[in-house]
């Protein structure tokens, strides 16, 4: 095996010898005749030399598609994430300009007047989700100038809707009222099981959600005021003949308790609702009022209009303030033509004076009498 080994390899090396034997080369330049050797260590100098050069050619070019190849892969990976980036700057401008759009028309709703609890609830602008994308924040960040003036416009509202809550609720109190007792919830049969769905102010905007906690609050009081009696309830000129509280009694002559006022008029002097609210009793009356309108304006308060010579407000009927609802006379314990008006709060009558709040009406409780129609309920009739 050795020899055949051996063999072979002289066999290769001959073949090798023979490629780069020596090699003669005649050059005629037309005058002459020259001959040049080429060695064999020269034609395998040469032989390398062009391997080599074919070798690095070979690998440079390798090396360029591969880097090229790169280069693209690379392009390919930047174009992608431009694409990525202007997607996310259309959806957080679109997002921006959508809840810029939601505040706006809140807003607007909420400062119009006409709107209502359920439908700003379901309008209330949910709260804006940051972008994650770099440049997608930048983007949206453009909207900044606007959405800082949106957000004066909420505090500036939050600021009126709050002086105006506490302008009422003092009004409210001077009269004896608390505005507590026109933001409890009617009492009423309910119940079953609890099974919370998603609302509007599950994720509302911070800001916005205060702002409409405040103005439903305001609502909720503006709305009961409306049944809270402040008009005169004849517009004639009358005098008054009697106030609240301990008086000389005008049939017995001895201090009797006065639930309500007397206001002196002529018979048949229009008599109108100081409120909105429901008729409860229209109906002769035996305690003393005679012809009695009794007046429900929710939350507890009522009104009582007696002694009318024609009663016109029916029971269940729906009056608002300034309606006509009857006409003065002098029916029941009454000495005279006029009309005895109470205010009752809870049940327990309380001075009606301070919820006149026409000056007209105040001038007359303190001008002196020039009649003596007087009247009313025995202490505690009802």
């Amino acid at each position: 095996m050795t020899s055949n080994l051996l063999s072979a390899n002289a066999r290769l090396s001959a073949k090798f010898h023979n490629m780069f034997k020596p090699r003669d080369l005649f050059l005629h330049d037309g005058k002459s005749l020259r001959r040049f050797t080429i060695g064999a260590k020269v034609q395998m100098a040469a032989a390398s030399a062009v391997f080599l050069l074919l070798a690095w050619s070979l690998f440079a070019t390798f090396t360029a598609v591969s880097a090229m190849n790169g280069d693209v892969a690379q392009m390919q990976r930047r174009v992608t994430a431009m694409e990525a980036d202007v997607a996310a700057m259309r959806t957080a401008v679109n997002a921006r300009a959508e809840t810029l759009a939601r505040r706006q028309h809140f807003l607007e709703e909420m400062m119009s007047g006409n709107a209502s609890v359920e439908r700003l609830a379901a309008e209330l602008p949910q709260a804006a989700p940051e972008p994650t994308n770099a440049a997608a924040q930048a983007m949206a960040d453009s909207f900044d100038e606007v959405e800082g003036m949106q957000t004066a416009m909420v505090e500036r509202a939050q600021q009126i809707t709050r002086q105006r809550y506490r302008q009422t609720a003092a009004t409210l109190r001077q009269l004896g009222l608390t505005p507590t007792r026109f933001h409890q919830a009617r009492a009423s049969g309910m119940g079953g099981p609890y099974e919370p769905v998603p609302t509007a102010a599950d994720n509302a905007d911070p800001r916005f959600l205060a702002l409409f906690t405040s103005w439903r609050a305001l609502e909720q009081l503006q709305s009961g005021v409306s049944g809270i009696p402040s008009a005169r309830p004849i517009q004639a000129s009358v005098n008054f003949t009697s106030g609240f509280g301990v008086r000389s009694d005008p049939f017995r002559g001895r201090a009797a308790m006065h639930g309500g006022i007397d206001l002196a008029g002529a018979y048949g002097t229009p008599v109108y609702a100081t409120a909105d609210g429901i008729v409860g009793r229209s109906e002769w009356n035996n305690g003393g009022y005679g012809n009695l309108v009794e007046i429900d304006h929710g939350q507890g308060i009522q009104t009582r209009y007696g002694h009318l010579s024609r009663r016109i407000a029916t029971p269940g009927q729906r009056v608002h303030r300034g309606d006509l609802i009857g006409l003065m006379g002098s029916t029941g314990r009454s000495t005279g033509n006029h009309l005895h008006y109470e205010v009752r709060i809870d049940g327990r009558a309380v001075n009606p004076i301070p919820f006149m709040t026409q000056p007209s009406v105040v001038q007359v409780a303190v001008r002196p009498a020039t009649a003596a129609a007087v009247g009313g309920p025995a202490g505690g009739a009802r």
